[in-house]
């Protein structure tokens, strides 16, 4: 119990009231959009462009260069699958709104029917549904202060994009019982799989010699322009134009996933942290993680499977079984080609004389 109340008591409180994060009111918010793209890359590996498009766009914003009326950002991710399209997404979510379920998202595939639109905004009065809560509106509404993502945009019904295109310009919507909903304090993002197999065909191939640097270039130019083409094919410029940035994600590199492991494992040993369990991972068992993982099609999501199969399951079987028991350290390694745990000895402790 505290007998005084301070700033952060009653941040705590004004952020329950209102949706308004916490750290937003105590934090100066220019100090914090300097160490966006530090925070962005401990979760987002291998997509470092992508990141600083991003930040670049809402530093724009927040300095107040763009259009105030508007949302905070708007962007169109485009990239195969599995890439960290939508794992940029929640971490922006935590970085902006300091809380990852600050992330309102909609499956497109949901909303390919003409009917399906009044998911969005509510159904007309006097139609079935009118009374029931929308899944759009009433969440912005609720939580002001969030990533609104707009997941595989390219399904939507055509009337989507007209919903779309007031949020982008006017950054506010009516819904059917006339209520204005604000989106100037949310972070718009649409994700896309359009273009795939450009960006994969790009992504192979390396360059030696003094000519690579420019070879490189060179070729993410021409992808850049196809992407583009394949983009303007499917969605009408009035929609791409009101778009703050399109961002292209890369396939996952090898040398990416190699990291996205240490991010998983982080994960475990936290997770075990918990119970009172010490987790060590060998050299060995990250290689054969990495290279079990690695897909140029699905980018991350085999490697997470993987983790899940092959190490996950062996692991809580053994602690369900007693084997591994709190107070101790457990050290996973690879033999003959499976995952395998052994204890880590308990050094005694020397006595003093």
């Amino acid at each position: 119990m505290k007998e005084e109340v301070d700033e952060e008591d009653i941040a705590k409180v004004v952020s329950r009231w209102t949706g308004i994060p916490v750290a937003r009111m105590l934090e100066s918010e220019a100090q914090k959009l300097t160490k966006i793209e530090d925070y962005l890359k401990t979760r987002v590996v291998g997509q470092d462009e992508a990141i600083k498009a991003v930040a670049n766009a809402i530093r724009r914003s927040r300095a107040g260069i763009n259009e105030e009326k508007r949302p905070i950002g708007s962007f169109l991710f485009v990239g195969p699958t599995g890439v960290g399209k939508t794992e940029l997404a929640k971490t922006l979510a935590e970085f902006m709104f300091d809380d990852e379920n600050a992330l309102i998202r909609l499956d497109m595939s949901e909303f390919m029917e003409k009917h399906s639109v009044s998911k969005i905004l509510g159904a007309p009065a006097g139609y079935i549904g009118y009374d029931d809560s929308n899944q759009l509106i009433d969440r912005v509404r609720r939580r002001p202060y969030s990533v609104v993502l707009f997941d595989e945009i390219e399904k939507a019904h055509p009337d989507v994009f007209n919903i779309l295109l007031q949020i982008l310009d006017d950054g506010r919507l009516t819904d059917s019982k006339g209520r204005v909903i604000n989106f100037k304090n949310t972070i718009i993002i649409m994700t896309s799989n359009l273009g795939n197999e450009v960006i994969k065909d790009y992504s192979i191939g390396f360059y030696d010699g003094s000519d690579a640097k420019k070879l490189a270039q060179a070729r993410e130019v021409e992808m850049k322009d196809k992407i583009d083409h394949i983009l303007r094919e499917h969605f009408k410029l009035e929609f791409l134009n009101r778009i703050d940035e399109i961002v292209i994600f890369k396939s996952l590199s090898k040398e990416a996933l190699n990291k996205i492991v240490e991010l998983e494992l982080d994960k475990v040993s936290q997770r075990l942290a918990v119970k009172g369990i010490k987790f060590k991972a060998t050299a060995k068992l990250k290689k054969f993680l990495t290279d079990k993982g690695y897909d140029v099609t699905f980018g991350a999501r085999p490697l997470k499977r993987v983790i899940q199969n092959q190490l996950l399951d062996e692991l809580a079987l053994q602690i369900i079984e007693g084997k591994i028991k709190e107070g101790e350290t457990v050290i996973s390694d690879i033999d003959n080609n499976k995952v395998v745990f052994r204890l880590e000895e308990k050094v005694p402790a020397k006595i003093k004389h």
